[in-house]
């Protein structure tokens, strides 16, 4: 086990249950979202000289002009595509630095995530690797065409700003099935797309702030 997997200082559970009861005071109330993120070791998400604050609720950057959600839009996001019910094919937009898709791993039985930037996904399949997550799919693509070939799925989530959401996007949304994105411009909101027999029904929530959803891949 190397240093960054160890359980001293920073990187205790100790300190990861502060990150916990930090959140249920923020108004987070899944218990079995808490209770995954209790277990995920966020440090070795982030680059070594920012390990110290990965539990501090903020965001930090992973280099390629992307960042790792502060805990709460972790947190947040995967309570409203849970939406308290067991997930069993999920979409992720954004792989990043993989936090977000090692807690999906365990929240769902399959998930696929996709990731524009070459050499951002190949560092993350290393990471998913080293703490043995084996239920993810990972694409260099495109996010905004989706996955037509595992499509459809329960949840959808993008961790990346847009705004609005692709025709072929919506049509990989299982019926009874959520997404969960921001949305906006200069001003962005947390918004859920459920669909129904009838068609599509959107709520807007909380504002937010996220880099922005590109389109095309980084191969270097």
């Amino acid at each position: 086990m190397s240093v960054r997997h160890s359980g001293i200082g920073m990187t205790s559970q100790r300190t990861r249950l502060r990150m916990i009861e930090r959140l249920r005071g923020q108004g987070i109330a899944d218990e079995v979202v808490l209770s995954v993120m209790g277990t995920i070791p966020r440090h070795i998400f982030v680059e070594e000289a920012l390990a110290s604050r990965a539990y501090e609720d903020v965001a930090l950057p992973i280099n390629y002009g992307q960042t790792i959600s502060s805990p709460w839009i972790v947190a947040r996001m995967s309570e409203l595509l849970r939406a308290n019910s067991d997930l069993e094919k999920v979409l992720e937009i954004g792989t990043g630095c993989g936090y977000q898709t090692a807690l999906l791993a365990q929240l769902a039985q399959k998930v696929y995530s996709i990731e524009r930037i070459g050499p951002l996904l190949t560092r993350t399949r290393v990471r998913l690797q080293e703490l043995q997550i084996r239920n993810v799919y990972m694409k260099h693509a495109d996010g905004l065409r989706g996955l037509t070939e595992a499509a459809p799925f329960d949840g959808i989530i993008m961790t990346a700003v847009t705004t609005h959401i692709p025709t072929t996007l919506l049509d990989q949304l299982m019926v009874g099935g959520r997404m969960v994105f921001p949305k906006g411009t200069q001003k962005q909101n947390l918004c859920i797309i459920e669909r129904n027999s009838q068609g599509y029904t959107e709520t807007v929530l909380e504002e937010v702030n996220f880099v922005p959803l590109l389109a095309g891949v980084v191969k270097k």
